[in-house]
């Protein structure tokens, strides 16, 4: 069975005609500031897989390909907002915190 890549680079890359696909491997990396094979291993990545991309080149990424924030991703990230998260922790019994001073 074939993981599923944590980004959808590969996706994205597939869309390219011949040229520009060959034109992109050269200039992705360059404008990322990374290497050829650094830019093969982030197409590479698992979800699960502990490696990640840093945010800062996913949003470059993310600009190269015309994608919306998060539209890189190949997975949905799933959280509460803070202020749910802190309503929460002040109604768990027994968890009261003294205030740092």
């Amino acid at each position: 069975m074939k993981k599923q890549r944590k980004y959808k680079i590969d996706e994205e890359m597939n869309k390219l005609n011949l040229p520009e696909y060959k034109a992109a491997l050269k200039i992705i990396p360059e404008e990322l500031g990374i290497s050829f094979n650094t830019f093969h291993n982030y197409r590479k990545i698992n979800i699960g897989d502990k490696a990640d991309i840093p945010y800062l080149l996913v949003r470059k990424l993310e600009k190269q390909f015309k994608l919306r924030e998060g539209g890189l991703v190949n997975f949905p990230i799933e959280s509460k907002s803070l202020d749910v998260l802190i309503r929460e922790s002040k109604a768990r019994p027994g968890d009261d915190q003294k205030p740092l001073n």
